[in-house]
């Protein structure tokens, strides 16, 4: 899609090595770069202020993990699992997130920019008060996520089912969600001005309003 043009994708050097997963609880500020983390769990890590830079993260598993003022920079996360995952204020750049299971992350107060998610799993996830600047999600499973009072610019919803989810305080001016799914959407009139919506969407936000359409 022409979205993908003006998204800039992680710079990532041709070939990095494999590095040891933190195997110890993460201090604030620590720092790591350049290398593959696969296979493996990341557990129980609650830290502030730690940064990865030019990292692929493939088939990992983070459980019971918090990471407030995460700082991710040319990042891959490949089948990686982060559900329940809080990275409250994260500062997330040029970061891809492909096949990942991330039912319940909660990325409140987070800012995107140049951040994709294709085929992610992300129900119930919480970018409430986001910050979002040429963001991509397709083909993702956004049910019940919430993303109240995000600021959006440059921000593409493609092929991805987001019924319930929740938009109030969101300006969705601009925003095309006509070939996403949804049976409802938490937005009002002032949030959806300037929408971009199907024919059928807006048989749903009738019904949402309490209006009547006549045949």
């Amino acid at each position: 899609m022409s979205s993908k043009k003006i998204i800039e994708a992680p710079k990532l050097p041709k070939t990095l090595a494999n590095i040891t997963q933190p195997a110890y609880h993460l201090q604030p500020e620590d720092e790591f770069s350049l290398g593959i983390i696969c296979d493996c769990t990341i557990d129980s890590q609650t830290a502030g202020k730690v940064s990865f830079d030019k990292i692929v993260f493939q088939n990992v598993t983070f459980t019971e993990t918090s990471l407030t003022d995460l700082e991710l920079t040319d990042i891959v996360f490949e089948r990686c699992d982060l559900s329940n995952v809080i990275f409250h204020d994260a500062i997330i750049h040029r970061t891809a997130f492909y096949d990942c299971k991330m039912i319940g992350v909660d990325l409140t107060g987070a800012t995107f920019r140049n951040v994709q998610f294709h085929r992610c799993i992300a129900d119930y996830a919480t970018f409430r008060f986001s910050n979002a600047k040429q963001a991509l999600f397709q083909e993702c499973s956004l049910c019940s996520a919430d993303f109240y009072n995000a600021a959006f610019q440059k921000v593409y919803f493609s092929r991805s089912n987001m019924d319930r989810a929740q938009m109030t305080g969101v300006k969705l001016e601009g925003i095309d969600l006509s070939d996403c799914e949804f049976d409802a959407l938490g937005a009002g009139l002032a949030d959806l001005q300037g929408c971009v919506i199907s024919r059928e969407q807006a048989s749903v936000f009738a019904k949402q309003f309490g209006l009547a359409i006549k045949e």
